[in-house]
């Protein structure tokens, strides 16, 4: 008979888990209008969206420097670390769903004994008990809350991702400004030399009395002009090397490198007809998602306290007013009990609960599809650059062609009485700014591919 009473009450129990719903809606990803292809092509070749793309400047420099970087920047580690505390957030809801079991001892003096209404004659009591307590998520609310967790470990998960990406952006993209300033700080070098040759030319002929002191004037002014310029890319270089410091985790210092020219890295080839697809590979979109899934967990919790809920609990040990005879058979006690709470009345608290969280989960629908629009647009903008960094580097190699040619000939025509000084001058000029021009624009070409690939996920990150 106690056999069979146990069997019902285990059935109950499983039916009762069984057809326990859960309140809320079931997350379902959200249908956003998006293009099959982005609008802006590129040459053709070969796929690296699953590459480590920053491979294909075949600098291995670059590639020990991201290595890096991965391995010593301090955000990167607290990224990781906030992996490990959602993680163990999870944890801590699930264990909600799951019975709790405990044990207790405990020793008094007094006629009755401690945690049951058994009175006894004065003396000496000892207790010794297990408790096992339960709530029966009749209405889902203890699922959803471990769905809203999961999401939320999920999003940090693809935050950290999303830290990946930047930073190995920030490391190529600073790397890349690093060689373009080595270059024009050659640049700089080598057109100050030539000012001071020119400034030393102009001097002796002052002396002999061949040319005017205004000449002298102009070549001092062009000479402290190319001073002037060097010193503000030298204390630049300086700055990127910090920089790059301490995105590698290091203290800001010099950054032990080749002497490479930014010349040397090759422009990297897309593939045309890039799916719009990549974008669910976006961190920043999978993080936008699963807070949105979170969210919407969190009204089936909201929803689940306007119910009822129904606790188990049950107890089992041993008492006596001796501690040498606790564990007597004759010495045991037990308990069972079952408790329901159901809201009343409280002002409409729990509704307005519910429609706190509602109202939270539109707020997180309009920022995934806000985050969905702003990924498109950082695509599109960055095709377009890389488009159009072709045609431009074109026209400023040709630039700095011409002006070689010009300052070359005006230097001639000087020489041979034809022309100001003033003409040799402004030759010299636009072939040092043509110069420093094309070398900013080859580090914008290049950074144009390195955004590209950060506004389409870093699918090809480790």
């Amino acid at each position: 008979m106690k056999s069979r009473g146990c069997g019902v009450a285990a059935a109950t129990l499983g039916m009762l888990l069984v057809s326990a719903c859960a309140m809320g809606p079931d997350y379902q990803r959200p249908e956003t209008s998006m293009p099959e292809t982005f609008e802006q092509t590129v040459d053709e070749g070969s796929s690296i969206t699953n590459l480590n793309w920053w491979e294909l400047f075949d600098d291995e420099q670059l590639n020990s420097l991201i290595k890096t970087a991965l391995e010593q920047n301090r955000n990167m580690a607290i990224a990781i670390s906030r992996i490990e505390e959602a993680r163990a957030a999870l944890g801590f809801v699930r264990s909600d769903q799951y019975p709790q079991f405990e044990v207790s001892a405990g020793a008094n003096r007094g006629n009755s004994i401690p945690g049951t209404a058994v009175i006894v004659p004065l003396g000496n009591n000892f207790v010794l008990a297990g408790n096992l307590s339960f709530e029966l998520d009749l209405w889902g609310k203890l699922r959803r809350s471990t769905e809203a967790a999961q999401a939320e470990l999920l999003a940090t998960v693809d935050a950290s991702n999303s830290l990946m990406i930047t930073l190995i952006s920030d490391v190529a993209s600073a790397y890349v400004l690093l060689l373009d300033l080595d270059n024009r700080v050659r640049i700089a070098e080598r057109t100050l030399d030539t000012r001071n040759n020119s400034l030393a030319i102009m001097q002796a002929r002052f002396d002999r009395g061949t040319v005017a002191l205004i000449d002298v004037n102009q070549a001092q002014i062009e000479m402290y002009d190319a001073q002037a310029q060097l010193a503000a890319l030298q204390r630049q270089d300086v700055q990127a090397e910090n920089l790059l410091s301490v995105l590698l985790g290091q203290h800001p210092g010099a950054i032990l490198r080749e002497r490479r020219d930014i010349y040397t890295m090759q422009a990297l080839k897309v593939p045309a007809g890039l799916p719009s697809e990549l974008l669910q590979r976006r961190p920043d979109v999978r993080v936008a998602e699963q807070q949105l899934a979170a969210q919407t967990a969190r009204i089936g919790v909201a929803e689940a306290i306007r119910f009822p809920s129904l606790s188990l609990t049950g107890s089992l040990g041993l008492a006596s007013d001796e501690l040498s005879g606790i564990f007597s058979s004759d010495n045991k006690t037990w308990g069972l009990g079952a408790g329901l709470i159901a809201p009343v009345f409280n002002a409409g608290r729990n509704k307005r609960r519910v429609e706190v969280e509602v109202a939270r989960t539109e707020q997180a629908l309009l920022n995934y599809e806000e985050t969905v629009l702003q990924a498109l647009r950082e695509v599109e903008d960055s095709l377009i650059s890389v488009h159009t960094f072709d045609e431009e580097i074109l026209a400023r190699e040709n630039q700095q062609k011409a002006a070689q040619s010009a300052a070359m000939l005006s230097r001639a025509r000087y020489d041979g009485g034809v022309t100001s000084y003033l003409e040799v001058l402004e030759s010299e000029r636009s072939l040092f700014g043509a110069e420093l021009l094309a070398s900013s624009t080859r580090r914008e070409q290049l950074v144009s591919y390195i955004t590209l690939y950060k506004a389409l996920g870093g699918g090809w990150t480790p």
